[in-house]
């Protein structure tokens, strides 16, 4: 059995910054007390990166923005649902379109930067954790060098980003050998990021000093725009405790406000927010990546964080490019003087990217935004008929073979897709059980599981996605759906915190975006979304092993290392009592599909019937 997703390599070699960066880092500017970087790209003012002439208009030039965000390591083409896309067609009919692949995202960015004299690519956060084993197993070095192979400029940080805490963040930015795992190529140093990482709103708590540089300033003859990147303020109850330890998180729309002014002080009137926290498309897009976000009005077919963030800061930013709820959406809001803004999302993995046009001014160096000219931005499938970009096609090669001893190894057999979508999943189900089973090999008077769905990346799809045949889970395909490297923990709980804890899905942090925990076997109660707020569990429904819940009895309660620490807005777990370390999550289901399936006798989806939903599904995951 494989024991840990990191594996030793030798051929350490000296730490390196890349050089591209340390030039572009030649002049800066002061911003609250420290210097951040406000240089051009490297080349930026010798050669066009787009190919043609551009657009002008004598006082003002057309600059193209394209963007994208959560690609969370998806080099290879995501599968199943996730590497889907819903596309409205003309008569309002839709149809689906197979999307994403960084060989597909590089031929479009690189096609859609042709004609065009000034174009910039930036990304907002989670480019990297949560990934699928070929980057994921290399502590997501191989994302970088495709980032830095596709002509990314800047981009934020998102939660993601801390999932393995500072220093590994710092080294993606810098490049370095991994200080367990080495260097994985013989001779040859990770050389970091060619791009700057920007998290303005993520200081040290003892200095207060930003930990990577707030802002950037991208340049091209005469033209500049600035950056701010931030994640959001939340990131502390979605990442470990050691993720994040010794940084405190900032609010977004203050945080936007104090740089942007400084960036005005220093003469940089065109502004670019990066904002790693999203929004939700109204129910009437019908999923749909390219319905009409400003229909009735300006702005209204989204809500969520990232409009009241769009609505409420400064309207010295020009434009948001956002990410974080893996939604697609091409919207105009309102600023707080009622000009209008573009604020954008490209879903996630890769399936899609945003072109939005700037209208550069360059007598007062700022984005025209009036009435009669809006902002222009849309957002377009990275399908999967272009051609594919040879350099990434090598890349994906290189790591895959690297990764391939690995990835290949059979370790279960499913009868038909086992899927992660609804209220409670079939795959939520099937993972609950196995850390159950994994938790019982320490304690046998453990009682239950619980699984967070955000920690489950994927769907278990039968068609193979290699050689392995169709209903072969290798290893690969496991870490894809758990890449997080948790540890499977046990707590002891009483009843009331028991219960507690499953208010905790539908109230306080998570009222308004629910997280239903998925149940193992034994544990069934009903929620009943007619109400609101704790309410909704409906607490004499709640049995165990067909028993009521004891309210006054304790129970030994498996959960992963995250919800351990009260992750995910369930505080409550984290005051358990007598708490016990396990084995990696990854090993666990490893060893349950293992031990529950064969190639004669595969194992079938789960019912996904513990929890009984009254007056319709739980949104949110």
């Amino acid at each position: 059995m494989l024991r840990s997703r990191r594996t030793q390599r030798a051929g350490r070699v000296r730490t390196t910054r890349r050089g591209r960066r340390a030039a572009a880092a030649a002049a800066a500017v002061a911003v609250a007390g420290s210097l951040f970087a406000a240089a051009q790209p490297a080349g930026a003012d010798s050669a066009d990166r787009g190919r043609g002439h551009g657009h002008g208009h004598g006082r003002t030039v057309d600059v193209q923005l394209l963007s994208f965000n959560d690609f969370h390591g998806n080099l290879e083409p995501p599968q199943g649902s996730s590497g889907r896309v819903t596309e409205l067609q003309p008569d309002g009919s839709t149809k689906t379109v197979d999307a994403g692949g960084v060989e597909y995202l590089a031929t479009s960015l690189r096609e859609a930067r042709e004609d065009h004299r000034y174009s910039v690519t930036a990304a907002a956060g989670d480019l990297v954790g949560a990934s699928p084993l070929i980057s994921g197993l290399f502590h997501d070095e191989p994302t970088v060098e495709a980032m830095n192979g596709l002509g990314l400029d800047v981009a934020g940080v998102g939660n993601h980003e801390f999932d393995e805490g500072r220093a590994e963040l710092l080294r993606l930015q810098d490049g370095g050998c991994h200080p367990e795992d080495g260097c994985y190529a013989e001779g040859r140093a990770f050389e970091g990021a060619d791009f700057p990482y920007l998290a303005a709103n993520v200081t040290d708590e003892k200095t207060g000093e930003p930990v990577l540089d707030p802002v950037h300033v991208w340049k091209k003859r005469g033209v500049k725009i600035g950056f701010i990147g931030v994640t959001l303020e939340g990131t502390p109850d979605i990442v470990s405790a050691e993720g994040v330890k010794g940084l405190d998180f900032h609010d977004e729309i203050e945080t936007l406000d104090r740089y942007a002014k400084q960036l005005r002080r220093q003469g940089v009137e065109s502004i670019v927010a990066l904002v790693h926290e999203g929004g939700f498309p109204a129910d009437s897009s019908g999923g749909a990546y390219n319905y009409d976000c400003d229909s009735p009005g300006p702005g209204a077919g989204i809500s969520g964080p990232v409009a009241e963030i769009a609505a409420g800061t400064t309207s010295d930013v020009d434009a948001f490019v956002t990410g974080h709820t893996h939604q697609a959406y091409a919207c105009t809001v309102p600023d707080p003087e009622g000009r209008p803004r573009s604020v954008t999302s490209a879903s996630s993995f890769g399936r899609l990217y945003t072109e939005t046009t700037l209208t550069y001014d360059r007598r007062s160096g700022d984005i025209v935004r009036t009435a009669t000219e809006l902002p222009d931005a849309a957002n377009h499938v990275v399908d999967r008929e272009q051609p594919r970009a040879a350099d990434m096609t090598a890349l994906v090669e290189e790591w895959n073979a690297r990764a391939e001893p690995v990835a290949a190894k059979p370790i279960g057999y499913v009868s038909a897709d086992i899927p992660r979508t609804g209220t409670e999943s079939p795959l939520g189900d099937l993972i609950a059980d196995a850390q159950l089973a994994h938790a019982r090999t320490l304690d046998e008077g453990a009682r239950l599981a619980l699984m967070n769905p955000g920690g489950i990346r994927a769907d278990l799809t039968h068609a193979a996605s290699g050689g392995e045949g169709d209903g072969v889970v290798t290893y690969g395909e496991g870490f894809t759906v758990q890449p997080f490297s948790n540890t499977v923990n046990l707590t002891s709980l009483t009843g009331e915190q028991l219960l507690q804890v499953l208010r905790e899905q539908v109230s306080g942090a998570n009222e308004e975006s629910p997280k239903i925990l998925q149940p193992s076997a034994g544990l069934t109660y009903t929620l009943d979304l007619t109400k609101s707020g704790a309410d909704r569990v409906v607490a004499g429904s709640v049995r165990l092993d067909g028993q009521p819940l004891d309210t006054a009895a304790t129970y030994r309660v498996a959960v992963n290392s995250f919800l351990a620490g009260g992750g995910d807005g369930f505080p409550t777990l984290a005051e358990g009592t007598d708490p016990l370390v396990g084995g990696d999550d990854l090993a666990a289901l490893e060893t349950y599909l293992t031990a529950n399936s064969s190639a004669d006798s595969p194992l079938a989806p789960p019912a996904a019937d513990r929890i009984t939903v009254v007056g319709g599904a739980a949104a949110g995951r």
